[in-house]
């Protein structure tokens, strides 16, 4: 009996060794961590749609109040969450070389190599050569090129509405701007003209819907399981993305580089400098430029491995998967607003129709950068609605966080050590903000602007890895609630959520019942 109680100790000690200690990581290093048990509720509560990600965030951000960062688990991994603004300059900005990657994505190797090789997904050196790359084609100089194309597609996209008056009393605002922002990426990323409204079952469409769903328990649960066991969902030929969407755009790429190669096709868009990156035209000079608040980093051109096809075709991929969801749920946010803010919106026509008269109609770039209320309003919808509900970082070479406040320890950093930043409680938080829940764009006006840390309003991350497709994102929403702000009014309807309810199956900000509205045209 003796011998039974003893081997049952040791395997009691065994099992903790084996198991619970790694749950005392953080508490071992004095950081203040978040209860294991309830962590791994939440993160299954969330699984099974019950919670959403960005309730689980905030509830992990809540219990902390005074602390600089708190320490969770993603499972079995153990990640710091950086809860005050100056450390998140401090690890994203100044230290960035210890922060440079993003958390890796653990895919099998080879399962999905058009992910592995997009912008997000690289490290390192070859991050760098691939952001050096891709910067110039989202310069002002840049976007000035692809405006008229942009504008364009926003006053067709308006005049849809004009043309069909009887459909828009009530419209699922998801699927409107999702079309809008569909054909935007399809013509400016891939070459290809599309017109989703009025082709509303056109392939390029239906895959880019199929390709971005991260809704739904069994889409969420094919996404956790490739995460967690790489290996098995290679096995089970499970993929993270759609084995048909990829195949779609892979091929669509693959066809439009042989086309553009063999006919002498130029295109100011993101294959054609690919195309001339490859040939070794793309960099006008031997150095680029990555500048985030204080920090300027120069980084040498140097001698890369040519681009292939694949390489090509993994960046126009990212450019859709990040600007699809994202801007749509942007416009969708911000039309949202404008409709249960009557005055706000009247206050946006009055600049928008200001412009028009003083463009005669045809609005410039220049005109669309000067439009301040306008500037303010969706600096506003991204401060109370980030579309990214949270960024992350991976260290990169051992660090130390020295303390600052009283009771705080030093805390080391092992490479590959996850960090996750918490933008939308950042952006809810009252000691950033005062009165967060509320809408207001005067938080963004000439004299308040000045007192918004940089750091508290992070709506594309934050960093040398922050979104490298911003000003496009902008210009996009910009030029489309011109057009349709200039025409219509939006308003709610019997089926608008006030307040709006956020939904709990998706990786994302989304709304609970969806976002519908009413368009009302504007009288002369």
């Amino acid at each position: 009996m003796a011998i039974l109680y003893l081997a049952g100790a040791v395997l009691c000690v065994v099992l903790y060794f084996a198991f619970l200690k790694r749950f005392t990581y953080w508490e071992s290093r004095g950081v203040l961590q978040y209860g294991y048990l309830v962590n791994l509720r939440e993160l299954l509560l969330g699984l099974i749609s019950y919670r959403g990600i960005t309730e689980i965030i905030q509830t992990i951000y809540d219990a902390f109040p005074e602390s600089r960062f708190c320490g969770v688990y993603q499972f079995s991994r153990p990640t710091l969450v950086i809860r005050d603004p100056e450390l998140i300059k401090k690890v994203t900005v100044e230290d960035f070389e210890y922060f440079t990657d993003h958390i890796n994505i653990a895919l099998a190797q080879d399962s999905e190599p058009i992910w592995q090789k997009n912008l997000i997904a690289l490290k390192g050196e070859k991050w760098k050569d691939m952001r050096a790359t891709l910067t110039p084609s989202f310069t002002s100089s840049k976007m000035k090129t692809m405006f008229d194309l942009i504008s364009n597609y926003a006053k067709a996209f308006v005049g849809y509405f004009e043309e069909h008056p009887d459909e828009v009393h009530s419209m699922q605002m998801k699927d409107v701007f999702g079309r809008f922002t569909n054909d935007i990426i399809a013509t400016c990323a891939f070459g290809i003209n599309c017109d989703s409204m009025r082709n509303p079952q056109n392939e390029f469409y239906l895959m880019g819907k199929d390709i971005t769903s991260f809704t739904g328990f069994w889409a969420n649960l094919r996404k956790v399981f490739t995460l967690l066991f790489p290996r098995l969902a290679k096995r089970l030929q499970i993929t993270f993305f759609s084995k048909r969407a990829t195949h779609f755009f892979a091929t669509l790429i693959r066809e439009n580089i042989a086309s553009r190669e063999q006919n002498g096709i130029i295109r100011p868009d993101m294959i054609h400098l690919l195309l001339e990156a490859r040939k070794g035209k793309a960099r006008e000079d031997s150095r680029f430029t990555v500048t985030e608040g204080v920090a300027d980093r120069q980084e040498e051109k140097r001698k890369k491995e040519q681009l292939t096809d694949l390489d090509i075709t993994a960046q126009a991929l990212i450019f859709f998967l990040a600007g699809f969801d994202t801007v749509s749920s942007l416009m969708c946010f911000m039309a949202h607003e404008l409709a249960v803010n009557a005055d706000i919106q009247e206050r946006l026509q009055l600049e928008v129709d200001d412009i028009m008269r003083q463009c005669e109609g045809n609005i410039t770039y220049e005109a669309l950068s000067k439009m301040e209320y306008m500037d303010m309003v969706v600096s506003e919808t991204m401060r109370k609605w980030p579309s990214p509900v949270f960024s992350n970082r991976a260290c990169t070479k051992s660090y130390t966080i020295e303390p600052e406040k009283e009771g705080e320890k030093a805390v080391k950093l092992n490479v590959n050590d996850p960090i996750l930043i918490p933008i939308f409680a950042i952006h809810r938080d009252e000691n950033n903000y005062e009165n967060p829940t509320r809408f207001d764009p005067e938080r963004f006006n000439r004299e308040n602007k000045a007192s918004v840390l940089p750091y508290q309003f992070i709506p594309f991350g934050v960093g040398p890895r922050s979104c490298i497709g911003n000003r496009f994102a902008l210009m996009e929403t910009k030029l489309a609630f011109f057009y349709l702000l200039s025409k219509f009014n939006l308003v709610v309807t019997e089926k608008t959520d006030v307040p709006l309810q956020l939904g709990k199956h998706a990786f994302h900000l989304n709304a609970k019942n969806g976002f519908w509205l009413g368009l009302k045209a504007r009288t002369p």
